[in-house]
């Protein structure tokens, strides 16, 4: 596929601070060389990373410090469910 076809790589990176927020919040949001580097610095900080295009892209539509509204609940919680088995697994 040509690069001018190729779906630009995009990445956002929640943070849930339960006493301080009332619902998970966008802390870096970026396509291309920022995706990437996202990406990098979450696995450079043992930050687990779940991969799904349409979450990303419904995510990044949202501005940076900005909680994630109640219509995104669902996607954001079946990617923590997701994480936290991911997890589970791999402490056995």
């Amino acid at each position: 596929m040509s690069k001018s076809k190729e779906k630009e790589l995009s990445a956002v990176a929640l943070k849930y601070e339960p006493e301080e927020d009332s619902a998970p919040r966008i802390v870096a949001s970026g396509t291309g060389h920022i995706a990437q580097k996202i990406i990098q610095v979450a696995i450079e900080n043992g930050v687990s990373v779940y991969h799904d295009e349409s979450a990303s892209t419904l995510l990044s539509k949202l501005e940076v410090g900005e909680e994630i509204p109640p219509e995104l609940y669902q996607i954001v919680a079946n990617i923590y469910i997701t994480l936290l088995d991911v997890a589970e697994e791999n402490s056995k």
